[in-house]
């Protein structure tokens, strides 16, 4: 049946031109997404580069995430997956358990599906796994800093593995200063940069770092030859302007060096602290898919990529259309599902129940209240049918199923039903019953 008209044609054409009036070429674009203005004037929103450079962690950071158990297949499918959807540099797995021949295959991986795909391989602490990593063809490699001095002796493995079988782990000369910790950097770095690597040095703890501590870090850490030097906030506890006061410092001390950030979402603020820290003049950003990692996570790729593309137009080169897919191949590999309402990916991420005021809006701007298209991201509208849901809604939803009927005093007896169904049962009613309910309205009426 024909849903009564509510506005005319010509009041649907001013709600349109309103609209227009209020919207910008770039944070408007027909049909993908309409955002502020605001977010792309220079004076609201500072300076951003044309383009970011996203490095996915996601390989490794689900190694940190409990009961997660994924066989070596399943991670060569997701790493397929990874750079199919634009990622063009990987942190992998690390060593553990792995041979000279599982590496090497690694990168043939990589460089097969996409040969400009930068392979990194992370937590490296000797020579000897550099040259491994060297002689498997890989990119670049992460040599891990600890963020404090003599406290640094925590977050040693050796220390404990000593101590447990009743050595004296104090008698191999341990750390016992900053010092200590950068010297014993320094020829892990050098060594790499022999070897032809890139040398990407995490900063580990940076809510720790003082003035004093940036400064003799990255004079030390440059000197030596780091290619990158990457803020890592491993407990999530540095805000996004901190995060670019970091960035701006390592800049000036080191400006021949990238800068990079690794955020934890420890307040719901790691994507905010990638544009910050990219507005400051960070070269790349390192985060996964869904924010896998231990804790509370790390930024969200497709959150992370979504708002630098929509809300400030700058590139990221992802092929944003696959991140739904590559999220719920997320949720697969490691059997750790998103909110439901989780950015851009989330199951219900574009549903805003079902007003008739919600749904019929659609058809005057489908980016009113959605202001980013769905389809963009691979993810689809939802429309439940609620309590709070009336005659429109339920005319549309029944004509989805199948189950249309042609007058409007039926409509109501349906929306009545369906209600005290609800009422009663105390939950939303199912599809099949909305329908059967519409079929027992037609037969009593005789239609």
């Amino acid at each position: 049946m024909d849903k009564p008209a509510v506005f005319t044609e010509e009041e649907i054409a001013r709600f349109r031109a309103e609209l227009a009036a209020k919207r910008e070429p770039g944070a408007y674009e027909p049909g993908r997404w309409s955002v502020s203005p605001l977010n792309r004037r220079p004076e609201v929103s500072g300076t951003m580069p044309p383009s970011v450079r996203l490095r996915d962690a996601t390989l490794r950071s689900v190694e940190t995430l409990p009961g997660v158990v994924a066989t070596p297949e399943a991670k060569e499918a997701y790493l397929r997956r990874l750079i199919g959807v634009g990622v063009r540099e990987v942190v992998t797995a690390g060593l553990a358990g792995r041979d000279d021949n599982a590496l090497r295959a690694e990168v043939e991986r990589v460089k097969g599906e996409a040969p400009d795909c930068r392979a990194v391989l992370p937590l490296l602490r000797t020579t000897e796994d550099i040259d491994r990593a060297a002689d498997a063809g890989y990119d670049a490699v992460q040599i891990w800093v600890q963020g404090l001095g003599e406290a640094s002796l925590i977050y040693n493995p050796a220390v404990y593995q000593q101590a447990w079988r009743g050595d004296d782990w104090r008698a191999g000369a341990p750390v016992r200063s900053r010092a200590d910790v950068l010297a014993r950097a320094v020829p892990l770095i050098r060594h790499a940069r022999t070897r032809g690597l890139d040398a990407i040095v995490p900063m580990l703890m940076v809510s720790y770092l003082t003035d004093e501590v940036l400064e003799e870090s990255v004079t030390a850490l440059a000197g030596a030859g780091a290619t990158e030097l990457t803020l890592f906030d491993g407990p999530g506890a540095v805000s996004p302007e901190a995060y670019a006061h970091l960035v701006t410092r390592t800049k000036q001390l080191a400006p021949a060096v990238q800068v990079g950030l690794h955020p934890h979402n420890t307040f719901g603020l790691a994507v905010g602290c990638a544009v910050s820290s990219v507005r400051a003049g960070a070269d790349v950003v390192e985060l996964s898919v869904n924010g896998y990692c231990g804790g509370p996570g790390n930024a969200d790729l497709a959150a992370t990529a979504t708002a630098f593309e929509v809300l400030y137009g700058v590139r990221t080169g992802i092929r944003t259309e696959r991140l739904t897919d590559l999220a719920r191949a997320g949720e697969d590999l490691t059997g750790y599902h998103l909110a439901w309402n989780h950015p851009v990916t989330g199951v219900s991420a574009f549903s805003w129940g079902g007003m008739d005021l919600i749904t019929q809006e659609t058809a005057v701007d489908p980016l009113l209240h959605n202001c980013l298209e769905p389809a963009l991201f691979g993810n689809a509208r939802k429309v439940p049918f609620t309590p709070d849901s009336g005659p429109y809604t339920l005319t549309d939803k029944l004509t989805e199923l199948g189950a249309e009927l042609t007058t409007t005093g039926q409509v109501d007896e349906v929306l009545r039903r369906a209600r005290a169904l609800m009422a009663r049962e105390r939950r939303l009613i199912t599809d099949a019953e909305l329908a059967g309910l519409a079929d027992e309205v037609k037969a009593g009426s005789g239609s």
